[in-house]
């Protein structure tokens, strides 16, 4: 064992991917880990000339390390200072990943250059659009990989012998068959075109968890923000996607389906906007009113199982603009958001009943621009659930 197995494992606790997460469901590896593991044993053979079965891989917590089996490491050619290639097999654990099963490689040569180099090998993809973690023309792998990547190299150059080269490496990162996994991915639609990317902020996959749903979601915030856009429009489904594209003339970058995470997108959008410290003219929310005026009970995770449905929103604001006491209740007790709205349409008084639907987009974009100071003005439009809009 060289001095750059010890110390992980005396420093860190091994995390352990047999103990299941708190839902009962597999953890898993990401494509990040994946990587790393493969430039250790692929910097194991050229550096110390072992063949090993198993590298650890340092998590980015600083408190553990992962051990990863390495399917195969071999040198590509006869010079000792030649390429190597190592494979990993991609487990995603219980999560719904396609990339699960795939074979994750690392080709390691040195260069002359003294540092570490990241190349887009078959099946990974290059970024081609602002936005992204990674600059435009760079490989899709983001900065944590490329974090412990580089610290992977740091430590098996320990004890290594470098009067044969300098310490520089080119790394080239792929995926067998990452071209046709990556139309399973956002990844064309984000301009990330030949491949995969290279993923994963704690090295570990979270089963079934919405992190990586979140993580994505923050991916699309910054791609529709990038290149100075002056407007973009967070739509929680399908319902405003036509709204988008037909009437706001909005690109398909520009519109972001964020689900049931507004705060979050929120967030995202405020924080982008102040590093890039620019201001955005207008946000545009499009939806159903049974996600967005859940925003005016102070919900911002619009998920059912974390709020109560929004009838009762739209009750106390009829009550508000004068409606019948008895109509406000019926409207409380409606089964549905579309209920209220189909029983306000019995009224038989469309303008009136339009002029509440403006009363509430004007309440849930005050609302939210209060989460989102850096955005001039946010605009909401509402709609049924046939598209129909419900505004004036």
């Amino acid at each position: 064992m060289c001095p750059s197995d010890a110390q992980p494992a005396h420093q860190r606790a091994e995390f352990d991917l047999d103990v299941l997460a708190p839902n009962g469901l597999r953890r898993g590896r990401t494509t990040g880990s994946c990587a790393t593991a493969a430039v250790t044993a692929a910097l194991r053979l050229l550096l110390h000339g072992e063949e090993v079965a198993e590298v650890e891989v340092l998590l980015p917590d600083s408190l553990h390390f992962l051990r990863v089996p390495i399917m195969r490491v071999f040198k590509m050619d006869a010079m000792a200072q030649g390429l190597v290639r190592a494979e990993v097999l991609k487990d995603g654990g219980d999560d719904p990943d396609s990339t699960h099963g795939a074979t994750i490689f690392a080709e390691v040569r040195r260069n002359a250059t003294g540092e570490v180099r990241f190349i887009a090998g078959a099946g990974v993809g290059t970024a081609t659009l602002p936005g992204l973690r990674v600059a435009v023309g760079e490989p899709a792998i983001n900065p944590v990989p490329r974090a412990m990547m580089r610290q992977a190299v740091a430590l098996q150059l320990y004890g290594a012998d470098l009067n044969s080269g300098a310490g520089g490496f080119d790394l080239t990162i792929g995926c067998e068959n990452g071209h046709q996994i990556a139309r399973k991915t956002f990844n064309p639609r984000l301009g990330i075109v030949g491949g995969i990317s290279i993923l994963g902020t704690s090295g570990i996959v979270e089963p079934m968890s919405l992190a990586t749903w979140i993580a994505s979601v923050e991916v699309y915030v910054r791609v529709a923000l990038a290149g100075g856009a002056d407007s973009v429009a967070f739509l929680p489904g399908k319902i405003g996607r036509d709204f988008a594209k037909d009437v706001l003339g909005l690109p398909e970058k520009r519109a972001v389906q964020i689900a049931n995470f507004l705060g979050d997108s929120l967030d995202f959008t405020q924080t982008a906007l102040a590093e890039e410290g620019r201001r955005l003219p207008v946000l545009w929310l499009a939806g159903h009113p049974g996600k967005l005026a859940k925003v005016l009970d102070g919900v911002w995770d619009t998920h059912s199982s974390k709020s109560n449905m929004a009838m009762g929103v739209v009750a106390r604001i009829a009550a508000e603009r004068g409606y019948p006491a008895a109509l406000v209740e019926e409207l409380a007790n409606a089964n549905t958001v579309e209920a209220a709205m189909e029983r306000l349409k019995m009224e038989g008084d469309p303008a009136r009943a339009q002029a509440l639907w403006m009363d509430i987009e004007q309440r849930i974009g005050a609302c939210v621009h209060g989460r989102v100071p850096a955005v001039d003005r946010v605009e909401v439009r509402l709609f049924d659930l046939h598209g129909n809009r419900l505004g004036a």
